[in-house]
């Protein structure tokens, strides 16, 4: 009787397993009470044939109860009602036939079954029940037993008033759970319904903005353009990049980047027509859709204006920040006719307003792709360009103004290319950069310079100091440090033989990451000085923090120092306050006589220049380097020499 309980896979259960259990004790508990009422009722009576259905009942109810106990629900369920069939069975049997009140409890025992047993348990039911029905009626036509007809008396009042009683006890529990489980039911198909709407809006807009995304992007700008073909106007998609907001990242915190890319997309969406559209693209790139516009300058007059609401500042947990964007425009149907085309040509354009200064707005023109093609190809050239040897270095001489004396070299990169040819270092190393190559390239340099300059020491060049410049990436990256360890352990050079040359927009940043990694190789023995000092930030709080060694005076307010008396001031402002911090001034781009004498005249204590010699393969420095000091007491000599050396 207990596999009578099995649910099959098939079965809807609207009720949880915990309440099925309560629901069933009440019901067990109830039963026993109404055939305790019913067996009273009768003794009073004094009935005494429905003893023999009473007292099995109820002790087969106690072992429902036992089962209950030991959370054995199947066979608890089972043992219930089959004790209530098999007892109401019995006295329809003996009692009044189809006529007894009995019969009332049979469609309860169905409908309790239907939700509380399984598939089996209450066909088994209801093939019982409708065989003693069919029994009693039958015996009763043939007269094989005919039940008596009841006479109504108060017990058979009760009786039925119990009967109906527990029907009614169990259908109100029934109802309750199913409108329970009903609104269960409804409340989860909202929650689905709410949750496909959130998945539907994430997948077309972005989460952390509310914009559309580029998905969607796609899809409306598909609008515009039929809106546009079908008007004979023009369209615009519109790339823009917010400046320097990894600063505001870094500085900030994240929580208040998000909150500046919230903030400026309400203010960009403030400033459009509503059949415009303001995506988000991903990081601090937007995309602008303008549709239905008559020429360029409509788009720049929108242009101007949203430019114009990234100028103001940003308030974000109540500090003001400053920011700007560039901005790059492809128009439909002169720079393409879908959107992938366009907006490939839309962020080639804003690339270009960021080397424009930033904060600006750049037109697609055709030239810019070549541009970026010519880009695409050097970057493939760069990746196997050390594989091939096409790198290499050339070194120029540095001077001891005082004593006209060689006192070191810079180690300057050259990138002789196979088709190209010797492809200028202003063209490449920012490629390079931009792209990360310049982590292999920088590390390869540095072991190259190292190794060069302890091959001159061992032929007796010694008492020189390379310098090396370095890009921030490899600071940024966390790189340097160990390149510089690779190529001092791999040549054997001294730490104190190679000088790193450092840009000013590195030292600004002020980490105290790059703070630590300066003071590790300073311990190492490495010195630093600053390049091209007079056209950056030229903060004299880094030059005491960072102990840099020599200031490397950018050429331009060298090559004028004779013919501007504003460069000569600058000038001979760095020289002294070179000297009184006890730093070293070395001029770079010395190209005349005039120009040496200002500067000996001025106190500086180093340079380098065409005036002496150009940046040389290691063979013509060597041979330069003999010659020049082979010449130490010719000091015209050493001129002619200089003059040779930048005319080859």
């Amino acid at each position: 009787m207990q596999d009578l309980g099995h649910k099959t896979d098939t079965d809807v259960d609207f009720i949880a397993p915990r309440l099925k259990s309560r629901r069933l004790l009440q019901v067990i508990v109830a039963t026993m009470i109404g055939l305790a009422i019913s067996g009273a009722i009768n003794l009073i009576e004094g009935d005494w044939t429905n003893l023999n259905v009473h007292v099995p009942a109820q002790l087969a109810l106690l072992g429902a109860l036992w089962a209950l106990r030991k959370a054995r629900f199947a066979l608890a369920n089972t043992v219930l009602l089959v004790t209530a069939t098999v007892s109401i069975s019995v006295l329809v049997w003996q009692n009044s036939g189809l006529r007894d009140p009995a019969m009332i409890a049979y469609p309860a025992i169905l409908a309790f079954a239907s939700t509380m047993g399984g598939r089996r348990l209450f066909l088994f039911l209801l093939a019982m029940i409708l065989l003693v029905v069919a029994l009693v009626g039958v015996a009763n036509l043939q007269g094989w037993h005919v039940n008596p007809v009841p006479r109504h008396t108060l017990g058979s009042m009760i009786n039925v008033s119990v009967v109906l009683s527990l029907t009614a006890f169990l259908i109100w529990l029934m109802a309750g759970d199913l409108r329970a489980a009903l609104a269960k039911l409804t409340a989860e198909n909202e929650r689905v319904r709410r949750s496909q709407m959130r998945i539907e809006f994430l997948a077309t807009h972005d989460s952390l903005t509310g914009l559309p995304n580029r998905i969607l992007a796609r899809d409306r700008f598909g609008h515009a353009i039929a809106l546009a073909r079908r008007h004979q106007t023009m369209a615009a998609l519109v790339f823009l990049d917010l400046d320097n907001f990894k600063s505001v990242n870094d500085s900030l915190g994240h929580p208040r980047g998000d909150e500046l890319l919230r903030t400026v997309g309400d203010r960009l969406t403030k400033v459009l027509r509503d059949s415009d559209t303001v995506c988000r693209q991903g990081g601090d790139e937007f995309l602008i859709l303008l549709g239905d516009v008559r020429d360029r300058s409509d788009v720049a007059e929108i242009g101007e204006k949203l430019l114009g609401q990234l100028t103001a500042p940003f308030l974000l947990d109540g500090l003001e920040v400053s920011t700007s964007g560039s901005m790059g425009i492809a128009m439909y149907p002169e720079d393409g006719a879908d959107f992938d085309e366009l907006l490939k040509k839309a962020d080639i354009a804003m690339y270009a307003a960021k080397d424009a200064g930033r904060n600006a707005i750049r037109f697609f023109a055709n030239e810019m792709s070549l541009s970026v093609l010519e880009d695409v190809h050097l970057v493939s050239g760069m990746r196997t360009a050390l594989a091939r040897g096409e790198f290499m270095l050339h070194y120029q001489p540095q001077f001891d103004l005082a004593s006209d004396r060689v006192v070191g070299a810079e180690a300057l990169l050259r990138w002789r290319h196979p088709e190209l040819g010797l492809v200028p270092p202003s063209r490449f190393i920012p490629i390079a950069e931009q792209s990360g190559l310049i982590i292999e390239i920088g590390a390869w340099v540095l072991a190259e310079a190292c190794r060069q300059m302890q091959l001159w020491r061992a032929m007796g060049l010694a008492g020189l100091t390379i310098s090396v410049n370095v890009s921030s990436l490899q600071f940024q990256r966390e790189v340097i440090e160990t390149d510089v360890v690779n190529a001092l352990d791999a040549s054997g050079l001294p730490a104190s033989a190679l000088e790193l040359e450092l840009t000013e927009s590195l030292l600004i940043q002020d980490s105290s990451m790059i703070s630590a990694l300066l003071g590790r190789l300073r311990g190492r023995g490495v010195s630093f000085s600053i390049d091209d000092f007079g056209i950056g930030y030229s903060n004299l709080g880094y030059l005491k923090r960072f102990e840099v060694s020599r200031l490397k005076i950018d050429q331009s307010f060298i090559r004028r120092l004779t013919d501007s008396r504003h460069d000569e001031a600058i000038v001979r402002a760095i020289v002294q306050m070179t000297t009184s911090l006890g730093l070293v001034a070395i001029a770079e781009g010395v190209e005349s006589e005039s120009t040496l004498a200002r500067l000996i005249d001025l106190g500086c204590h180093e340079g380098q220049g065409l005036h002496w010699a150009p940046a040389m393969p290691p063979g013509e420095f060597l041979e330069f380097f003999r010659k020049w000091r082979s010449m130490s007491w010719m000091p015209s000599e050493r001129t002619a020499a200089g003059a040779r050396a930048v005319g080859r």
